[in-house]
């Protein structure tokens, strides 16, 4: 991360210097729609993420800087009040925040912000987390002497999307941003919030991301399948106590319902199922190295998610497809859909003709060119 932009820009706005802040994205393995369903997930941070400069300026007013914001106004001026919600799309992240420190006890008070990032926008990497990681990380250690601990800050990023934002997402995009370990997956249990660090160094592969440039917006389709998912397990409470969840369900307790639910709701919660085993099979590869299973199962999400969760897009098929020519060992979409990257694990031998080839048959079929970025799993939120 270059921060000499946002440092001079902050220095041009406020006159003065304020301290560093830094969360990161994330990739996910596999495991993607779990995490509000009470599954397990396997994410981890990466090098790239949002930094922000950030200074309290003595005031009950927010002034921010954004940046790499170009289809809205890129400043923002807001007060603390809940009355006081901005009008931009991206500043609500930060009002979000803001108001969840303040529901937790933190005297937040207003400060000045530069920020920037280098996670792609709208790419599956979660740059929304990393943003809100970023910000609760810094107003904890400027207004909170640090007492709101990791879990919680995780839990401030969630609520932000749930109460401001308009998308009623898992944890796990926030928990990765906050948690991450360099050269570490985690396996997160997203009912428990108990977690594990994998070290993850696949000898003899790679790890890549191609981002088809199709950028999603989640909201509508998000609620849209968590509903369907709801509405699968209250059919299935009915019939059997203790299933608060798609966690605490199995297959066939799902048929029992089938003719009670639409056939949309019961091909996403049969996802949900099939996923919850794979992301257990995944850990039982990794503890041998069986990164060819683990491939294997990431091909498996992938058409699960475009076949039955319809989370997917031409475009992202178009790379897993490519990704199967290839040989490589797997491939997927990753996050929660609609746009943003497949995520592949391809044997070094092969990574040239892969990415080669992906880019130029690509870029022929849908006329833009998709972007490539190589995944280094890096540390969570931290101050420069």
């Amino acid at each position: 991360m270059n921060t000499e932009l946002i440092r001079k820009s902050f220095r041009e706005r406020f006159g003065h210097a304020g301290e560093l802040f830094f969360s990161p994205g994330r990739i996910n393995l596999i495991g993607e729609h779990t995490d509000y369903n009470g599954g397990f997930v396997f994410p981890g941070a990466v090098d790239k993420g949002i930094c922000a400069e950030i200074l309290p300026n003595g005031t009950q007013k927010i002034r921010i800087q954004a940046l790499d914001i170009t289809d809205e106004p890129a400043y923002a001026e807001f007060g603390l009040e809940e009355s006081d919600k901005p009008s931009m799309h991206w500043a609500c992240y930060i009002f979000g925040v803001c108001r969840e420190m303040i529901k937790r006890g933190v005297n937040v008070q207003g400060f000045d912000a530069v920020f920037a990032g280098d996670v792609p926008l709208g790419a599956g990497m979660s740059s929304s987390a990393a943003l809100e990681s970023t910000f609760a990380f810094a107003i904890n250690n400027l207004f909170g002497a640090g007492r709101i601990d990791s879990f919680e800050l995780a839990k401030v990023g969630q609520a932000t999307e749930h109460n401001y934002c308009g998308v009623n997402c898992g944890i796990m995009d926030q928990f990765a941003s906050v948690f991450g370990k360099e050269g570490c997956l985690i396996r997160l249990d997203c009912r428990s919030l108990e977690y594990e660090y994998f070290p993850f160094d696949p000898k003899g592969y790679r790890m890549v991301l191609i981002n088809s440039c199709v950028k999603h917006m989640l909201g509508n389709e998000y609620n849209e399948r968590r509903a369907s998912c709801e509405n699968v397990v209250a059919h299935i409470a009915a019939k059997h106590s203790g299933v608060e969840t798609l966690r605490d369900a199995d297959y066939s307790m799902l048929q029992e319902v089938k003719a009670e639910v639409s056939a949309t709701d019961f091909s996403r919660a049969k996802y949900v199922l099939d996923e919850k085993e794979r992301v257990l099979a995944v850990c039982d590869a990794l503890k041998v190295g069986d990164y060819e299973l683990v491939g294997k199962k990431m091909y498996e999400t992938h058409w699960g998610l475009s076949r039955d969760y319809t989370v997917s897009c031409d475009e992202l098929d178009f790379l897993v497809e490519v990704a199967q020519q290839c040989g490589v060992t797997g491939s997927r979409v990753m996050g929660g859909g609609f746009g943003g990257c497949t995520i592949n694990m391809v044997r070094e031998s092969l990574y040239d003709s892969f990415v080669s080839k992906a880019t130029r048959e690509f870029s022929l079929k849908f006329g833009h060119q998709p972007f490539v970025y190589d995944i280094v799993i890096g540390a969570g939120s931290r101050k420069l």
